[in-house]
């Protein structure tokens, strides 16, 4: 664990700012389109919402229907009565008289700045100013006087009162010109001495945020399921943006793009042994209904998103995790592949589902089932569902299978974005992002009867680590002799399906192009309890506290930005084609990136993104874990050690980082494992096992909100680049053990001395550019509060470097090869390792593959994109 370094972030007294609605004369509009030149509204689309405006498809899953009080907008717990207060002076006052006490010294009690009240509005008349020379000015009546007769001919009548008020503005200009030019109005007196203390801020959200509200939320997001493109997701769409309006956020409106998806035909989908004849069965498939059998119609069929269409027959062979080991293993004991139906187990040495079906495809299967195995989350673990947390034997991990290391978003437009309209598309054979064999998950309750049937087929299996937890079977691996297996995955696919993002923003006033990103996915696989859920519910949460601060006035100093996106669960399309359609924008502008996907699914809190590591730390200081009141959440992560790791893959942060270059945060509690997937991954789910009370969402809610806080509002953007770039030269060290462990005295050496070098250049920057932060500081605190306009100049151009850091880790020109739209050198998911966290991908990948000319190359630009990287940071 890093040392953390003293607080440079302790507040300093404030000079008075005019009122956001002083300082501009118009409020952007509260809601906004994002749809194409050529679309109709969502206006026009909710009249019949989006399965009422398709066509009918020929024996395809149509998107379950919305019947009245369930799919009614009049339940919007984010909103309402208690979203906004009736009196924003009320909440002034209510924010500003708060005692706050700093975490560790209760003797400390912080004021609202002493300046707040002296200067309130720009808007006071002139006319009212008492200029301290003004005694001494001359009156109208006596310049009157004074001025000599004229000519009766000649003489001029002059209206006096109009000379008085041009010399008064005369005077009025140069008294401001005098203001400027002594820097009164510099950007830091604009900013920097709001009328709200930040301490105040960050004590109000703690306070304030509502676990009931949460809940409700949940109650709502699970009523019906909504998977990406059906008309449950779309409901959803309009449900969280009228919430987002409801909080007054600006520029609310959905955000929509055209993309492949698919769902399973109407008995399109079948497994079933048909020889020999005494063995004949069928699997169930379904899960049992969840809810009364008047909802049946909203529990979605089991199926792989993206899976390939197919109707096969052949051998079956089990292949235990279906990693790329597992089938050599099985090549070794002379089991034949060709041919056959592969038969694998979720999670274990390969937790990406697509890249079992990847693999077993290389060893020749034609198809691959993956079922659930209660060793790795059922009744081995503990009591499974209603009696406990655990999977139920006919509860099935649903997924998508799209190969998101090569190719993430949507499938057909890599490295653009699929707008309504656009023309490119690339085909759905043989495309790098899909798999070519289909496949199918299954419950353990079917997978029982397939694996009995192996039973005297090919080898039995003494290792434990290759048999599951599956109650009565006798494990043999099978082989060409094995039972024969029908699996049928007939799938409607669409090249073009419409998917919703909604957006909503607070416009920030003093680096209003920046922007702090804050996002989680709505679409689930079925319900969505905790995936994504508890997300969702903790995100319409914080929207609603912020929007309570802008009531009252407050705006932050850069733009936030609010997403929830569609599509997640297929590919990440939703966020990936955001991403692509402002791709110049975000690198440019995109400071930080904050993700919540699964929000709560357990007490252990977890975060990735090592950059973020003293901020977090500092919020986490604040909040309390709900089970142990007297320790915060930073005790506890220091109690257990816990480290900031990277990035990997999986969720919406990857394309902000991997391809836009924004720093990135993933985070939320996680435990033990619990229906994932399936539809018993619910709202009963959670107030029953998950979270009742509620506790743990609202903690997320706490320290997602006060990181937003912090990272909008901060005069220095609070990242420490001295944690980032220490991770980093230990990241070239990891790198340098791991390609010595895959050496052989026949592969070539790979020199990793330049690598290594450039990740110490940037300790060394990371340090002198971190001693300005400090020097900053100093000169702030002895002037006073005050920041002359060169001095906050300065800043924001170190709040911008230090952003730009992480885009200028990009190779823009080039990627990682052969899957070019990954552009980050340290971050991406690796090739065969979708979620592991694995760092210099594109180094690793060659490696991998023995590939070591290539590796070689990857390196030496590794170590050239990051020294120039570290160079600029302290240019």
């Amino acid at each position: 664990m890093v040392d953390e370094k003293p607080n440079k972030y302790e507040q300093h007294d404030s000079l008075p700012i005019p009122t956001y609605e002083e300082a501009i004369s118009s409020r952007p509009s509260s809601s906004q389109s994002y749809l194409g030149p050529e679309e109709v509204s969502h206006d026009a689309e909710r009249q019949g919402l989006l399965a009422r405006d398709r066509p009918p498809r020929n024996n395809g899953y149509e998107p379950p229907t919305v019947e009245s009080a369930r799919s009614s907008l009049d339940f919007l717990p984010s909103s309402g009565g208690s979203s906004r207060r009736s009196s924003a002076e009320a909440l002034q006052r209510e924010i500003q008289e708060m005692d706050v006490e700093e975490p560790g010294d209760p003797n400390i009690r912080l004021r609202t700045s002493r300046f707040s009240k002296r200067i309130t509005s720009l808007t006071h008349s002139l006319s009212s100013i008492n200029l301290p020379f003004r005694q001494w000015l001359p009156s109208g009546q006596y310049l009157r006087a004074k001025i000599p007769s004229w000519p009766q001919a000649l003489r001029f009548q002059p209206n006096w009162i109009i000379v008085g008020r041009i010399f008064a503005i005369f005077l009025v200009v140069f008294i401001i010109w005098l203001f400027f030019l002594s820097d009164l109005f510099s950007v830091r007196s604009a900013r920097m001495n709001s009328m709200f203390d930040p301490e105040n801020l960050r004590t109000y959200v703690l306070n304030h945020i509502d676990a009931d509200n949460i809940r409700r939320n949940l109650q709502y997001a699970t009523k019906y399921d909504h998977m990406a493109g059906t008309e449950g997701s779309y409901t959803h769409a309009i449900w969280v943006e009228t919430a987002f309006q409801q909080a007054g956020l600006e520029r609310v409106g959905l955000e929509k793009f055209e993309v492949y998806l698919n769902n399973p035909k109407i008995g399109g989908r079948r497994v079933a042994i048909i020889d020999p004849p005494e063995l004949q069965w069928m699997a169930k498939l379904e899960e049992e209904l969840v809810y009364p059998v008047e909802w049946a119609a909203q529990q979605t069929p089991v199926f792989h998103g993206h899976s390939k269409t197919g109707n096969i027959t052949g051998p079956l062979v089990y292949a235990n995790y279906g990693s790329r080991e597992d089938f050599e293993r099985l090549a070794k004991k002379g089991i034949n592949l060709e041919g056959s139906i592969a038969l694998v187990r979720y999670y274990g040495t390969q937790a990406d589902r697509a890249l079992k079906v990847k693999a077993a495809q290389l060893a020749g299967a034609i198809g691959c089932i993956i079922y659930s195995d209660p060793a790795e989350d059922g009744f081995l673990k503990g009591e499974p569902y209603p009696k406990g947390r655990y999977m139920p034997d006919d509860a099935v991990q649903r997924g998508s299978v799209a190969l998101s290391s090569w190719v993430v978003g949507d499938v057909l437009s890599p490295g653009y974005a699929s707008l309504p309209g656009e023309q490119r598309r690339e085909p759905v054979e043989s495309n790098p992002g899909l798999v070519n064999i289909p496949s199918i998950p299954l419950a353990w309750r079917d997978a029982q009867k397939l694996l009995q049937a192996l039973k005297g087929h090919g080898k039995k299996i003494t290792d434990a680590g290759a048999t599951g937890g599956v109650p009565d079977v006798e494990w043999w691996t099978g082989d060409s002799g094995s039972p024969t297996v029908h699996l049928m995955n007939d799938q409607d696919e669409r090249e073009r399906e419409g998917i919703y993002n909604v957006l909503g923003r607070i416009t920030g006033v003093e680096q209003s192009e920046k922007s702090i990103i804050v996002g989680n996915h709505r679409d689930a696989w079925c319900f969505g309890g905790a995936d994504p859920g508890s997300g969702t519910g903790v995100m319409l949460e914080v929207v609603r506290i912020f929007g309570e601060l802008t009531t009252a006035g407050w705006r932050p100093r850069r733009t936030i930005e609010f997403a929830s996106w569609d599509g997640e669960e297929y590919n990440m399309i939703g966020s990936t084609e955001h991403v692509e359609n402002r791709l110049a924008d975000l690198r440019r502008d995109g400071f930080a990136y904050l993700n919540v996907d699964v929000g709560v699914s357990g007490t252990d809190f977890e975060a990735a993104g090592p950059i973020f590591a003293t901020i977090l730390k500092r919020v986490l200081d604040r909040v309390k874990d709900p089970q142990d009141g007297n320790r915060t959440f930073r005790q506890i992560w220091e109690a257990n050690q816990t480290t900031m790791a990277g990035l990997g893959s999986g969720s919406d942060f990857v394309a902000f980082l991997d391809l836009a270059g924004t720093s990135s945060i993933d985070m939320g509690f996680h435990g033990l494992p619990y229906p994932y997937h399936s539809c018993y991954d619910n709202y009963d789910w959670m107030n029953t096992y998950g979270d009742p009370e509620f506790q743990y969402h609202k903690a997320l809610a706490q320290i997602w909100a006060l990181l937003v806080l912090d990272l909008a509002d901060r005069p220095i953007l609070p990242f420490d680049m001295n944690v980032y770039a220490q991770e980093v030269a230990k990241y070239a060290n990891e790198l340098e053990k791991y390609v010595k462990s895959k050496s052989t005295e026949s592969s070539p050496a790979i020199n990793l001395t330049p690598l290594k070098s450039a990740a110490n250049d940037f300790v060394v920057g990371a340090e002198r550019f971190e001693n300005w932060g400090a020097a900053w500081e100093k000169t702030v605190r002895e002037s006073g509060g005050f920041e002359p306009n060169t001095l906050a100049q300065q800043r924001i151009a170190h709040n911008t470097k230090m952003a730009d850091f992480e885009t200028n880790l990009l190779d823009v020109d080039g990627g990682l090869p052969g899957r070019e739209q990954f552009k980050h050198i340290i971050f991406a998911p690796q090739l065969w390792d979708t979620y592991g966290t694995a760092y210099f991908p594109g180094v690793r990948d060659a490696v991998e593959e023995g590939e070591w000319e290539l590796a070689q190359r990857q390196a030496d630009k590794a170590a050239s994109i990051l020294s120039k990287a570290a160079k600029l940071l302290v240019s």
